[in-house]
């Protein structure tokens, strides 16, 4: 198994450099290729291939390019090395939402914003990255599951259950 997670650098139009911009696609991007190329010789039937997406990947908030172009990247690198990989290892990618690395327990708005209730934890992650790699998954190749509570399915608007918008 391979798993590619890496956090590439988070910066807007306001401020990214070129060499940062760059910096976030390859460290985002080329890297897993590259992985990817230099562990072929050891993949064995069955294999795997997990990259770490975002949720970044479909939605994006303000001054956040770097970061949402290279996991866009990493999330369209899945597809195309799934069929360049067809037969030798199945390669799919996991699209984290909000994660709390340090499990704190979120109660009011931030909950309440969860259609499942809560912020996700690294083990909610970590549990669909086991199971992708296990022989469970061998028939899903070349997906991208969307982990986030369900925050990318839900409509928001404006006034709606007490939400607004507040521009800058």
């Amino acid at each position: 198994m391979l798993i590619n997670n890496a956090l590439p650098l988070m910066k807007g139009i306001d401020d990214c450099s070129y060499e940062e911009f760059q910096y976030a696609l390859a460290v985002g991007v080329t890297a897993p290729f590259y992985l990817t190329k230099l562990f072929m010789p050891h993949f064995t039937e069955g294999g795997a291939i997990v990259n770490i997406s975002s949720s970044r990947d479909r939605m994006s908030q303000a001054q956040t390019e770097s970061y949402t172009a290279a996991k866009g990247g990493i999330s369209a690198l899945t597809h195309a090395l799934m069929m360049s990989l067809s037969g030798k290892v199945r390669v799919n990618s996991v699209s984290p939402g909000w994660i709390d690395t340090d499990y704190t327990v979120y109660e009011g708005p931030d909950a309440f914003q969860q259609p499942s209730g809560r912020v996700g934890n690294p083990l909610d992650i970590a549990n669909a990255v086991l199971y992708l790699c296990s022989d469970k998954a061998g028939f899903i190749n070349g997906e991208n599951i969307c982990i986030d509570g369900g925050m990318t399915h839900q409509m928001i608007y404006h006034a709606d259950n007490g939400w607004t918008l507040s521009l800058k």
